[in-house]
């Protein structure tokens, strides 16, 4: 009976420590992100969305840039995606409704683009200064013209009504906070360097 009792206490601690392990690392995780995400606009929606990269970015600005960038190409893709299933069917969206529809999902199509080379560049960023600069400059461009692209789908559907042109725009909407988020994230690495190995030591080399 003894032995019942300490096994049972044994297993209650345990139990009681790992809780306690979990709680501290989700914690630590829950700072990482909300510290990432102080620089966007959309904080509630940056950290909804990035949360599950806590314990891979930590305090690194470039990845969290990467996951920022890479989390908006899928959220893009996925928008492009339903943008062209809505134009198959035909009785959905018809005469003005239809015609912006299918400039939208090549605005959409063009922000794929943009965010697919600067996903590329981010997975590649030099430690040298003079490029890693140039790559920054890049990466502004490119997601700037995303998100512009996808200001100018909403913008083909303003006046427009209809319960399915409101879930478009809300979709589309929603689209482009996220890449608004990603571009911040993009800019803090850009302001920061930080993360990007032997970056410090070419800068004092520099001066």
């Amino acid at each position: 009976m003894a032995s019942v009792h300490i096994i049972f206490h044994v297993t209650y601690i345990l139990l009681a420590w790992l809780t306690n392990f979990e709680q501290i690392a989700y914690g630590e995780g829950d700072n990482y992100v909300h510290d990432a995400c102080n620089v966007t606009r959309y904080q509630d929606l940056c950290v909804h969305t990035l949360a599950s990269f806590s314990r891979t970015c930590k305090s690194s600005p470039s990845k969290w840039a990467r996951a920022g960038v890479s989390v908006t190409l899928a959220e893009v893709k996925s928008t492009a995606q339903y943008l062209t299933s809505l134009k198959k069917l035909h009785r959905v969206m018809r005469g003005r409704n239809r015609v912006a529809l299918s400039d939208c999902i090549e605005c959409f199509q063009d922000a794929i683009d943009e965010l697919h080379k600067s996903l590329y560049v981010l997975r590649r960023l030099s430690t040298r200064p003079y490029i890693f600069d140039m790559q920054m400059n890049d990466l502004n461009t490119w997601i700037s013209a995303a998100l512009t692209d996808e200001d100018t789908c909403l913008d083909g559907f303003e006046g427009h009504k209809g319960k399915q042109v409101k879930l478009l725009r809300n979709r589309a909407l929603n689209a482009t906070y996220i890449t608004s988020n990603a571009l911040a994230l993009v800019n803090k690495l850009a302001t920061t360097g930080s993360g990007i190995p032997n970056r410090s030591a070419n800068l004092k080399g520099r001066d």
